[in-house]
Parts: structure tokens; sequence; C-alpha cells
């Protein structure tokens, strides 16, 4: 990861590597990599930790970080490979919003000007609709995508997508997390009708809303988990808690699910946004998912 430092003429922040010895990618015990600023093409910002986490676990590989960052850069970099892919990963430096993804890209691509793409992979509220069976923990990709889309859904069809297999397998690596980033039990799900409103307070809904089943919406039990559902995202610089308005916008404009900073992403570069459907985009947050 880059650390922050004193400046230099090429680039005035500059950014010290501490470590002795060269770093080991553990999965094959090759020495870490360091590239140049140029060598990065693709751009991943994440909005919270524990996003960056994820993020880190499954790059394919690790590489040192570099030794120093434009000066006008705030962020902080972890840096590695996804496929035939240089990846630059970065946390946002203040909270949810698409101004604060919007200072994170700006700043990344004084570092790395070669950024082309950028991806953001986190949570969003999902939009359950007779049309759309949207449920926690599952995945949706955006509808622009059409020729790539295709393609996955024929593979996924035949193979299936295996998102659970990858999950486990990182997991098993990196024992350390699991506590913290397994599946959720899944009679956490719940999905209450849209006038049930969550009362003011900390209290989950478990204790309060609980589960009568007059207020929870009757879904039947389903075989594969998560499912991939491809569509309409909607950004927002505000945190969607209206079950009455989410429906009317999946009515009327098919949106899928909503979250808060692609928007402020789309003014400097081509993203790409997944989201993994952590609430209901209502009144019943859910810190579990």
């Amino acid at each position: 990861m880059s650390k922050r430092g004193p400046d230099t003429e090429e680039y005035p922040r500059r950014v010290f590597n501490t470590v002795k010895r060269p770093k080991i990618n553990h999965d094959d015990n090759r020495p870490w990599l360091r590239l140049s600023h140029h060598s990065y093409t693709v751009g991943w910002i994440c909005a919270v930790e524990p996003e960056h986490v994820a993020a880190t676990v499954f790059l394919d590989e690790e590489h040192e970080g570099l030794d120093s960052l434009s000066s006008k850069d705030n962020n902080t970099y972890t840096l590695g490979r996804i496929g035939g892919h240089n990846v630059v990963i970065a946390v946002m430096p203040n909270d949810y919003g698409t101004t604060s993804a919007s200072l994170a890209a700006r700043d990344m691509l004084h570092s790395f000007s070669n950024i082309r793409t950028c991806v953001m992979v986190g949570i969003g509220g999902g939009a359950p609709s007779p049309k759309h069976d949207i449920r926690l923990g599952d995945v949706v990709p955006p509808l622009f995508l059409q020729t790539a889309v295709k393609a996955l859904r024929t593979k996924y069809a035949i193979s299936g997508h295996r998102l659970q297999e990858a999950i486990s397998d990182v997991l098993e690596k990196h024992p350390r997390i699991a506590k913290d980033y397994k599946q959720p039990n899944p009679n956490t799900d719940r999905l209450y009708k849209a006038h049930v409103i969550h009362p003011n307070g900390e209290e989950s809904c478990a204790a309060i809303c609980g589960d009568d089943l007059s207020n929870l919406v009757e879904r039947p039990e389903r075989k594969e988990n998560p499912v991939i559902h491809y569509g309409l995202i909607a950004s927002a610089n505000q945190v969607m808690k209206d079950a009455t308005v989410r429906d009317t916008l999946a009515e009327n404009k098919d949106v899928l699910c909503f979250e808060m900073e692609a928007a402020g992403l789309m003014n400097h570069f081509p993203c790409l946004v997944v989201r993994g459907i952590c609430d209901y985009a209502d009144t019943h947050k859910n810190k579990e998912w």
C-alpha cells in the first residue's frame, strides 16, 4: 500500500517503502512486482474500508507501492493485477456520496494518467418487484454492457456463475476475515411491505418489526443464491429510505437498485458499477448484509 511522505521534483509527494526485503505473493511465493504509474489502466474506487478489503483479497497479484504520488493526490492506494489488467484500488477520502467519489477519481488521475476506465463494486439498496425477485446478497451489474452481459448470461446459463465458490475460496485463503465477510443467515432476509415503517432508533428489525407474516412480502424459497440481475442502477447523493418511492421507480423506470457514488465518477472516466444488495432501500436497514 502506498504511504505518504515528503515532496520530490517529479512527483512532489514522496512515498517511501519501509519493507527491507521483497514482499511475497502468498499464492505462488513470487516477489511482489513494482511497476510504473503509467502501467495502471484500471481504477477501482471503494466507498468504505470493508469494500477495500474485499477488493484487495480478490486481486490475482498484489504489487509493491510506488515511490511517489502527485502532490495533488490525497488518496492511499493498493496496487495489483486482475487477469491481464493492472489495477489501482483507492478508498474514498470522506463519507459516502457523489462528491467524495468525484474527488477520489480526480486525485487518482493526477498520479495515474493512463487510467482508462473505473470500476466501483460495493453495496446498494435493492428494488424488488413482481418482475425482479431481488434479495439480499444478490448482484446487480449495469444495463449498458449489452454485449458483455449477453456473453456472460450465456456462460452462466450453461455453467452457473460460481460466485459463492469464488467467495468461499477467498475466505479459505484469508480465514481472518471470514467472520465479517461470510454470507449472513438467510433467515435475516426480510422484505417488509411498503407501508410498514421501521420506527426511529437503533433497534433491529428482528426485535422491533419482527416476523409478523401480515407485514412481510411472501416469497418462495429460492435454490440458487446469489442471483445476478442485469439492469438499471440509479445513483443519487443521499440514501434511499422510502419504499413507496422505491416501488414507483421500479415500476415506472425498471430500476433494480440504488447507490450513492457512481454519478460522481462519470465526468472523469467510463465507469462500471456493480452492486451487491444489502437492504431494500426502505427504512429497514440491515447491517448484517
